[in-house]
């Protein structure tokens, strides 16, 4: 059975496989074509889907149980929310704008450069810490809450809802509902 770290470093393998992929691809100014912008932007849409499911997982769940079990949780808990709030903003302008728009790549750098920072103070500083605070049960119990959550998590970052577990417990699904209808409905993440 997988951990809650298992399953955290498969979606942080996965942020950071697809931020590599955006870095090396071709961009305007590198002379993209209108196909290959098209391709870039869908990147960059599936990159937000994510990354937007993965935050609201980790704040109903995982930061919780940080501040629950970790000496100096709701220190590190803070910080990563804050941390967290910073990077759904970003993507919340990154997600309106084409590849071939001003501002696409300075977003997309901005973002790139705070997730892999974001991935290493989870990785360095946080699991650490709570691994030594859980046993092997707890954390398996805590990766299928995950796992069960991000089923039905946002797909769109939400910048205005508060990162407090209750709120994300509770607007977190509904918003994972409408997100899905609407991705539908324009054909985004395909």
């Amino acid at each position: 059975m997988n951990t809650i770290f298992d399953v955290l470093a498969q979606d942080h393998e996965q942020v950071t496989r697809m931020l590599t992929d955006l870095t090396a691809g071709p961009t305007v100014t590198s002379g993209a074509s209108d196909d290959e912008l098209l391709v870039r932007k869908r990147m960059t849409e599936q990159l937000i889907i994510e990354e937007s499911g993965h935050e609201a997982v980790e704040e109903m769940f995982f930061w919780p149980m940080v501040r629950d079990r970790v000496a100096d949780g709701n220190a590190l808990a803070d910080e990563a929310i804050v941390q967290e709030q910073t990077a759904k903003e970003v993507m919340d302008k990154l997600d309106k704008l084409d590849a071939g728009e001003p501002g696409f790549e300075d977003l997309l750098a901005m973002f790139t450069a705070a997730a892999l920072s974001h991935i290493q103070f989870e990785e360095l500083r946080v699991w650490p810490a709570l691994s030594a605070g859980l046993s092997v049960a707890e954390a398996e119990d805590l990766a299928g809450e995950i796992l069960v959550a991000k089923q039905a998590a946002p797909t769109r970052p939400h910048p205005h809802t508060p990162g407090t577990p209750g709120a994300q417990k509770t607007i977190g699904p509904l918003a994972g509902i409408a997100d899905k209808i609407r991705d539908r409905a324009t054909g985004r993440g395909r």
